[in-house]
């Protein structure tokens, strides 16, 4: 069940307003962001990147910078090693470009999800080795990889961590002793001492740092990097980082980029996937771009992606373009069968009563895993752990719920686990098959989950009366974009909303469009795009088949219901119409 919960945070609304020219609703919706302070408002309404932090304020990055320097300026082979997804894949890019541009000798790796599995591994460190490779810089990744790090530096090399992992540690009696890994410079904000005032950067916003502060170092002007926001801010929504603070500066930033790119991979992929340039926004990367992109690393080798982004022309990067969106468009179709054979389990086991999901399906794509356990938890609410056949043993990924540290859950298990890594939301794990059920009783007998905590909370920014949608107002509600994780569409809510008409549309006859009116006496169109099935079932329930019939055929039928709700603006045939696309219903 949903909690639906109305935010009342209070403020003068009216003199925020005033100061920033705005209207005291919208200074509403930023209050409700936890945005408070004129500093922090105007940074959130006007941040640019002269508002971004100085990377050397990073733990780490001044040794980092010197060792690079010095590197570069010695010709000795450097070797970027990142992870297979779109984080990874946009870190190992901008460290390319940027230790290329600088003058460095350098190249990349990226291992094989299905071969080498997650990070750095001895195979990588060897392979650099036996090609004479001085210097190893990891991105996304190598904050856990302390045996192999250490095996790299026996051999003569030099190591390079940046990552934007949780560190590893030991709990003894309480205590944390955090295991950071023996390389010649660490770069994470997470380790303790870093004094980096922003905690949540992604891999790319990290390697974007290096790079800026290399190059400040070896005497260049910092701003010719700036294109690389780009690729910093499709990783930043691609790994679905909370899109605050300096989060918000780069995919803002990243996205007017991304609008007049001169990359032909990502012009290429964008006119291939349907996506207008000027009318980019973070919803673009993150359902449509982003998944092409990881779809490489899924499926085939994520050095694929990394080839789209390195394209030189039109027509080679054309033909990467098109090779992504077939993998992602295969990748789908795989997705929901594993999707379906997961709901099924839960459902005709004993496991739809556990409070965390742990779902083995041995023929799944390991590298769909994670995408699928995403979808499990958006339909029960619960923490899910999908593990999958792998080379060796098991592997899995997991995602979370709010309430629940997936990382740290999984350390308490670690005596189950050959290897495990990741973050509150998210983790990624292998260990033996015969510990896939003693790891599904220990994560629930572990789990403090209330309830409450278990049911999904809806929370709703303010009521809105229908009369409110205009075309002014959706305009002005573009100033709290971009939209995504941490900065969420604002939600709007209208109770005992009439329904005077319906129609299903679409290709596949799931759009419902419906025609109702608020208590005011206001009309307005409502469309509900994704949950149709869903919202004429709870109808049925409610008010019996035969009023919904009468719904759909024009006729009256005395419903109503609570939604909630997003203003929008229908364009057709030259004709501004409000509307409003539905969001929840009760």
């Amino acid at each position: 069940m949903e909690r639906w919960v109305l935010l009342r945070k209070g403020a003068d609304f009216s003199a925020i307003g005033r100061k920033f020219g705005i209207s005291p609703r919208l200074a509403s919706l930023i209050r409700n962001r936890e945005v408070t302070g004129e500093h922090e408002i105007d940074r959130y309404l006007n941040g640019t990147i002269a508002d971004l932090h100085d990377g050397m304020q990073m733990k780490g990055m001044d040794q980092a910078v010197d060792i690079l320097r010095e590197k570069i300026e010695s010709r000795e082979k450097i070797r970027v090693i990142g992870d297979y997804d779109i984080d990874g894949i946009n870190a190992v890019y901008i460290l390319l470009e940027g230790i290329g541009a600088l003058g460095g000798d350098v190249d990349s790796d990226i291992p094989d999800r299905v071969k080498d599995g997650y990070g750095l591994n001895v195979e990588l460190i060897d392979r650099a080795h036996r090609e004479g490779i001085d210097t190893i810089v990891t991105c996304d990744n190598g904050i856990a990889a302390a045996d192999e790090i250490a095996y790299g530096k026996s051999l003569g090399m030099t190591v390079i961590v940046t990552d934007h992992h949780e560190v590893p540690y030991d709990d003894e009696e309480g205590e944390r002793f955090y295991l950071l890994p023996s390389a010649d410079a660490v770069i994470d904000p997470k380790q303790p001492g870093c004094a980096y005032p922003f905690k949540g950067l992604c891999g790319a916003a990290i390697a974007y740092k290096v790079v800026e502060a290399l190059c400040e170092a070896m005497g260049r002007d910092a701003d010719e990097m700036d294109h690389l926001l780009e690729n910093a801010a499709v990783a930043t929504v691609g790994d679905v980082m909370d899109l605050e603070g300096e989060n918000r500066i780069i995919v803002k930033e990243g996205l007017q980029m991304l609008s007049r790119t001169q990359n032909p991979g990502f012009r290429a992929l964008m006119e291939c996937t349907g996506i207008a340039r000027d009318k980019i926004r973070a919803y673009h990367i993150g359902f449509i771009l982003g998944p092409c992109l990881n779809a490489s690393g899924r499926l085939d080798t994520a050095k694929r992606a990394l080839g789209l982004l390195q394209a030189k022309d039109k027509k080679e990067a054309d033909m990467l373009a098109g090779d992504l969106k077939a993998l992602n468009d295969s990748r789908k179709e795989m997705t929901e069968k594993a999707v379906a054979q997961a709901k099924e389990l839960v459902e005709s086991t004993g496991m739809g009563c556990d409070k965390v999901l742990v779902i083995y399906l041995p023929g799944c794509h390991e590298s769909l895993a994670g995408i699928v356990a995403g979808r499990i938890r958006e339909s029960y609410y619960r923490p899910v752990f999908v593990l999958t056949d792998a080379q060796e043993g098991v592997k899995g990924s997991g995602r979370s719920i709010d309430a629940y540290h997936m990382y740290e859950e999984l350390s308490k298990c670690k005596e189950l686990l050959s290897r495990y890594g990741g973050h509150r939301l998210a983790a990624g794990l292998s260990l033996k098959k015969e510990n896939v059920e003693p790891l599904r009783r220990l994560l629930n007998e572990n789990c403090r989950l209330t309830e409450e905590e278990l049911s999904e909370k809806v929370v709703i920014d303010m009521e809105l009366p229908f009369a409110c949608v205009t075309e002014a107002f959706v305009e002005e509600l573009s100033l709290l974009e971009p939209f995504g994780k941490g900065n969420t569409k604002p939600v709007f809510a209208a109770r005992d909303v009439e329904i005077l008409s319906g129609r299903l549309m679409g290709k596949n006859q799931n759009v419902l469009k419906l025609r109702v009116k608020d208590t005011a006496g206001t009309m307005i169109e409502a469309m509900c795009f994704h949950e149709a099935e869903g919202l004429l079932h709870m109808l049925e329930e409610k008010y019996g088949k035969g009023k919904v019939k009468d719904m759909l055929e024009g006729k009256k039928c005395h419903m109503t219901m609570s939604v909630t709700f997003y203003p929008d603006i229908n364009e057709y045939q030259g004709r501004i119409t409000p509307q409003i696309v539905l969001t929840h219903y009760r």
